[in-house]
């Protein structure tokens, strides 16, 4: 054993014990009698002295961040220090040993206030995960990790292993395909997700299956999605409907919060907001209810409008009570912001005196017409100020709802401290794509509501599915469905998606075929891990809640990956690169 305490565990009790200790060199102080050393570990930070001459000969070899080890004797410190957890003691040192030397010049320093560019930290990871905060949050993901698993347990889930070997399958992202060298031609690709061995698994019989699950999606990088792989915490159950697994998420998901945080956390049950709500009253299907701010339709309002910017366009508004006042120059870089980050055309405002005069903007605009329908049906009141986005009608909801969350934030309107969740439901089973054929809105193995009937009868874009997201502080943390068991149902699904039952049974042979032998109904969701600690963390970058994670443009710089292999490795798996001219 190269110690006999963890650094951080000892204290004035410990007075007189001679110890053995191991760690990184913190700091280095040579007051020239004597030399002292902070000593850190994954525990705390002790403090060393050394008297003995012959040791400060060798203590001068020493670099901070040196792995090293010291026997010495604890004694009460003359001068106290409050802020340390081993601040009434210190250890006089009689042996050092040097485990692992450092060089003399580090890339950054490590316990610092001082900002490092992420790529370097990123290429000297190793070193960036001993910094205390990086280093607490890994921490505190492992710990994360067993409480779910150990509330799965108490829930009577079975943990199961799924393949990372599969097929490739269309589930909304592109796949990451790994060639196959006794099949020539052939290719493996990496799961987006477990979703067709989790329903294979309750064709099988099992009650209630869950695993920590890593996925792969080749999808671009953002601060809240780790490029490449994640982690979920994937859960089915067999005869199950929305409800019940519902039941499971507000059991997990408050718990887990609370066990980690003093924010407030809401508690189950949670708002279910139908998606065509969100839509309307957010502009976002993963709204943020710490902002107080909703999006009206004023439409109507201005029917007949002499202002032509809203002539025969969707007119939304966002009411600003008053009590967040802003001068001139607010509203200006807010229509900055709306032009320049949001693609919008413009961003028209007022603002109600407390007077009840309307003024600024497009005051002009705004008769006694309007201002009487915009206080009876928008209720606006004296004092507050008016933003409006006019456009086409999806345009202009994507666009009020950035509008609503810059306003929030720059107003300060955000609740602080709290966590607030929301079930959105009801999505589209399908929706249209830029090419203008019809596609799955959400996740192709979802059940739609009415079954085959609404498949047969309805316009597919007005046919919803049994899915749902679950949404905390703006972020989308989980998404689920019930499933399509019937294959009859599945078949048609996909057939209005413009896929053939040859097509289904190609693509998803093995579920096609299980279906054919009694399946129970089942549904399930998958929460994602890395997303939650971050929200845990009370961090907005996805990458500090990951030990070794990819750059913003998906490379791992410590590992130097994705690289260039060599020729032999290409033709074992039959590959040939194709040139670029």
């Amino acid at each position: 054993m190269y110690r006999t305490h963890n650094l951080g565990e000892l204290n004035i009790k410990n007075v007189g014990e001679e110890v053995e200790l191991a760690g990184w060199i913190q700091k280095i102080r040579n007051l020239g009698g004597m030399i002292f050393i902070d000593l850190r570990d994954e525990f705390g930070i002790t403090q060393a002295v050394i008297n003995e001459t012959n040791l400060q000969e060798q203590a001068k070899e020493l670099t901070t961040e040196s792995c090293i080890n010291i026997c010495g004797k604890v004694v009460e410190r003359s001068s106290k220090n409050p802020k340390m957890a081993t601040g009434e003691i210190e250890v006089v040192v009689n042996k050092i040993e040097i485990l692992g030397k450092c060089k003399n010049v580090l890339p950054f320093e490590i316990n610092t206030d001082q900002e490092v560019r992420e790529d370097l930290r990123l290429e000297y990871r190793f070193l960036d995960l001993r910094n205390e905060k990086l280093h607490n949050i890994i921490l505190l993901r492992s710990k994360i990790l067993k409480t779910l698993r150990d509330k799965m347990d108490e829930l009577e889930f079975t943990e199961i292993q799924t393949p990372i070997l599969a097929n490739s399958s269309p589930e909304g992202a592109r796949d990451f395909l790994v060639p196959s060298r006794l099949h020539p031609g052939e290719f493996y690709a990496l799961p987006q997700a477990p979703q067709q061995f989790k329903q294979l698994l309750m064709v099988g019989g099992f009650n209630k299956y869950y695993q920590i699950a890593p996925c792969f999606r080749d999808e671009d990088p953002r601060a809240d999605r780790a490029p490449g792989e994640f982690y979920q915490l994937d859960f089915e159950m067999s005869f199950a409907t929305q409800e019940d697994v519902f039941k499971v998420v507000e059991e997990i998901i408050p718990y887990t919060f609370k066990k980690f945080t003093n924010w407030k956390v809401d508690e189950g049950p949670f708002l279910r907001i139908p998606y065509k709500e969100a839509m309307e009253k957010y502009g976002i299907d993963k709204p943020d209810l710490r902002n107080p701010l909703i999006i009206q339709d004023v439409t109507k309002a201005f029917e007949g409008t002499e202002f032509n910017a809203f002539k025969d366009k969707t007119v939304k508004a966002i009411v600003v009570p008053k009590g967040a006042e802003q001068g001139r120059k607010f509203f200006d870089k807010m229509t900055e912001f709306a032009v320049e980050e949001c693609g919008a055309k413009g961003l028209a405002w007022t603002k109600v005196e407390t007077d009840g005069t309307i003024t600024g903007g497009i005051s002009k605009f705004i008769t006694p017409d309007i201002k009487q329908k915009l206080e009876k049906e928008n209720n606006v009141k004296p004092g507050d100020s008016i933003f409006f986005v006019a456009d086409e009608f999806h345009t202009a909801q994507k666009i009020a709802g950035l509008v609503r969350i810059e306003l929030g934030n720059r107003l300060d309107l955000i609740e602080k401290n709290v966590y607030k969740f929301c079930f959105i439901v009801d999505f589209p089973m399908y929706e249209l794509s830029d090419e203008g054929t019809i596609d799955f809105c959400h996740n192709p193995f979802s059940m739609p509501q009415g079954g085959l009937k609404a498949l047969e009868e309805n316009d597919p874009l007005e046919v919803l599915a049994y899915q749902y997201d679950l949404v905390c502080n703006g972020y989308e943390t989980m998404s689920g469905a019930v499933r399509n068991h019937d294959p009859e149902t599945m078949v048609k699904a996909f057939e209005i998606a413009g896929y053939t039952e040859e097509d289904v049974k190609n693509r998803f042979g093995a579920l096609y075929n299980a279906f054919q032998y009694g399946t129970p109904p089942h549904a399930g969701a998958a929460p994602g891990i890395d997303r939650l600690i971050m929200l845990i963390a009370d961090s907005t970058n996805i990458r500090e809640v990951i030990a070794f994670p990819k750059n913003k443009k998906a490379r791992d710089l410590l590992m130097r990956a994705p690289s260039v292999v060599s020729k032999q490795q290409l033709d074992d798996v039959h590959i040939q690169i194709k040139e670029e001219k």
